[in-house]
């Protein structure tokens, strides 16, 4: 009998990286310097209830608390709730749990007094959480060592990033992170095959984060549009708050794309002494026995 176990590699990994890299460094160098003037803390409705400023600025930071306070427990409790597989999966989750609870007290804290002093608190959660999910999408695509090594690297880049808009008044670092993984993941969503079912919600919240970030841009023109009831910005929380609660729902509900049995068959074949023969992109077992008849089967793992 022979067994064969093709296991897909992403390949041309080395390349995706230098090309994203040298994406950015253009970017950086063609755009010029975006500063933070006191217009970026001007909002259309800075209108004060019960003795709150910017109150509904304010108070729509709570769904954060919410979704972020029980995503961090759960993943606490060990990951089994949402079918986490890998035990690296679960450091990117806490910290992008941890970061979206983050998010309801920074950003609250920055509109009860909008200002320079005040905005790093704002930005910092946000830009930890973007920089989680988008390291947890790349350990389920192309593997946990990846992902991890991705977790490291994105989370310090976004402090750093940060600090470099404080320190230097320059917002074109902290805006391109948060552009990469609206952009990098849904190209990346196609190229590479996905370790669980339920991938579309990878989509619906990039798009639930760009139609947030459109709400912002057109603030005031949403506020007049609806008769001064809420503004664009207030809005862009409440969608923004609509993301974790997306990839929430994958998480309860997904599952390994491939069954169990496969798994079975794997540890089989290594159990009768497999033979292995590994090429640039597949891993091939194969085990001899001495029937005259030889059976080829093939499981195709799409991790």
């Amino acid at each position: 009998m022979v067994w064969m176990v093709n296991q897909q590699v992403p390949r041309g990994r080395t390349r995706i990286w230098g090309a994203a890299l040298l994406c950015w460094l253009f970017i950086m160098l063609v755009t010029p310097k975006i500063p933070l003037s006191y217009k970026n803390h001007l909002y259309a409705d800075m209108r004060n209830f019960v003795g709150v400023p910017n109150t509904l600025n304010v108070i729509t930071n709570f769904p954060f608390l919410i979704v972020g306070v029980l995503g961090f427990v759960l993943c606490l409790g060990g990951g089994s709730f949402f079918n986490i597989r890998l035990p690296g999966e679960l450091w990117g989750w806490v910290l992008f749990y941890g970061g979206i609870a983050s998010v309801a007290f920074g950003s609250a804290y920055y509109h009860l007094r909008p200002g320079d002093n005040r905005v790093l608190l704002d930005t910092l959660p946000m830009m930890i959480a973007y920089s989680s999910l988008f390291s947890s999408f790349i350990l389920e695509r192309l593997g946990e060592r990846t992902g991890l090594s991705c977790l490291f690297s994105l989370v310090v880049l976004a402090v750093l990033s940060t600090v470099y808009a404080r320190t230097f008044n320059d917002l074109r670092l902290c805006m391109t992170l948060q552009l990469i993984p609206c952009i990098a993941i849904p190209i990346m969503t196609f190229l590479f095959p996905p370790k669980y079912t339920h991938s579309r919600y990878w989509l619906w919240t990039v798009g639930v984060c760009i139609l947030a970030k459109m709400e912002a841009l057109a603030d005031m023109k949403i506020y007049q549009a609806n008769n001064y009831i809420i503004s664009g910005h207030s809005l862009e929380h409440l969608c923004s708050a609509i993301a974790p609660v997306l990839i929430t729902v994958m998480l309860v509900h997904r599952s390994c794309r491939f069954p169990r049995s496969n798994h079975r068959y794997v540890n089989e074949a290594f159990k009768f002494g497999a033979m292995e023969l590994r090429t640039k992109n597949r891993l091939y077992v194969t085990i001899h026995t001495n029937s005259d008849h030889i059976t080829n089967f093939g499981i195709l793992l799409r991790l």
